[in-house]
């Protein structure tokens, strides 16, 4: 079971919190426990770090729901959760302050973190998956585009020969102080998009961007169970920053196919398997078949159609680390479209049996209709 707090209780808001009341709570918390007025203070640091890590989750819509529904195994599998250190925070978050250092840059002057640049944007790629390959785990190869340095001006977006000049409006800091009352807010300056640059001779190969596409292939270890719209996350695989910042991170789409034999529930799987009379009537012992191979399945004397099965075990494993699902099987009566001279003989004289040795059940039932047509007039 997870050490880890509540996010909600580390921010300290209610579960139907909307994103505003969220941000502004990871605002106040981010502010009171700063390392910049908390200088060799541990425990704050810490909380620093806690309050990061519940913002990331509660602050993506998507995460939040993933949380909602499992908990914290819904938001740690398929990578790491929360930062490794402080930089990490300002990396993904500096823009909620007001862009680079923002707010923090205001509020504690900077320091070594004056002038942070954003983090590189993030990408998306799709991974498909037979269901198979979904249950034990696979190693797959996926192919993305990404940005990388113009060799032609070796990043600079300038051409050959020439150089970016300094931005007016910002003095090449590419951050703008806002002034609202007594509070200041830097954000990225709109004249230059934070780069401190402009560009005046643009390079012909990038068009003054400074970078051009790559095509990317990786292979990526895709957990055994993951089910249909998960996310494997690949961190730092995502578009450089252009502004000094570290890269994003690069998100794999998991799509498992529809399978011609089971359906999935979770981590259950569901087999809807044929059986004949005799054996339904009987009793019989049939292999039924599974993602791996086929087991055996005891089926009682006298079981009847639409009679459900649990196999333990023979599920899907769960990708968040809990016990294997299970396979369930629901039994159906098999009628055959032909059948030999012999076998039509055999149901002959087993029809003239059912008509002369009714069972106390069936005569029950045979009684009860014969009463109905009698009421209703019927001879």
């Amino acid at each position: 079971m997870s050490s880890k707090r509540d996010y909600y209780e580390v921010l300290g808001v209610d579960r139907n919190a909307g994103e505003r009341d969220i941000a502004s709570a990871y605002r106040k918390l981010a502010i009171q426990f700063h390392p910049d007025s908390n200088p060799n203070d541990e425990a704050a640091t810490a909380k620093f770090k806690e309050a990061a890590e519940a913002y990331e989750v509660l602050g993506d819509a998507e995460k939040k729901s993933r949380y909602d529904q499992y908990g914290h195994a819904g938001v740690e599998s398929g990578g790491r959760a929360g930062f490794s250190n402080v930089e990490d925070i300002f990396d993904a978050f500096g823009d909620i302050f007001g862009g680079g250092g923002g707010i923090f840059g205001d509020i504690f002057g900077g320091g070594r973190r004056r002038g942070r640049r954003r983090k590189g944007g993030d990408l998306k790629t799709e991974v498909v998956l037979e269901l198979e390959e979904a249950a034990r785990g696979v190693k797959k190869t996926v192919k993305f585009e990404r940005s990388k340095p113009c060799t032609r001006c070796e990043g600079s977006g300038a051409k050959p020969g020439s150089a970016p000049i300094m931005c007016r409006q910002c003095g090449g800091h590419g951050q703008v102080v806002q002034a609202a009352g007594i509070l200041r807010v830097q954000t990225t300056c709109p004249n230059c998009g934070g780069s401190g640059r402009i560009i005046a001779d643009a390079c012909r190969d990038c068009n003054g961007k400074g970078m051009v596409a790559e095509r990317i292939e990786l292979d990526v270890s895709i957990p055994a169970g993951v089910d249909d719209g998960m996310q494997v996350r690949l961190t730092g695989e995502g578009e450089p920053s252009h502004y000094g910042g570290s890269p994003g991170d690069c998100y794999c789409f998991i799509h498992v196919r529809e399978h011609s034999l089971f359906e999935r529930e979770g981590k259950h799987l569901l087999l809807e398997m044929p059986v004949t009379y005799t054996q339904m009537t009987l009793g019989a012992t049939i292999d039924v078949p599974t993602l791996e191979e086929a087991a055996e399945l005891h089926i009682p004397a006298g079981t009847q159609t639409a009679t459900v099965f649990r196999m333990s075990g023979l599920g899907l494993p769960d990708p968040r680390g809990g016990s294997e699902g299970d396979l369930i099987i629901r039994t159906n009566v098999e009628v055959p479209k032909k059948i030999d001279k012999r076998e039509e003989e055999l149901l002959r004289e087993l029809a003239k049996l059912e008509q002369n040795n009714v069972s106390a059940q069936r005569r029950s039932f045979l009684d009860k209709l014969k009463n109905y047509f009698t009421t209703q007039g019927v001879d």
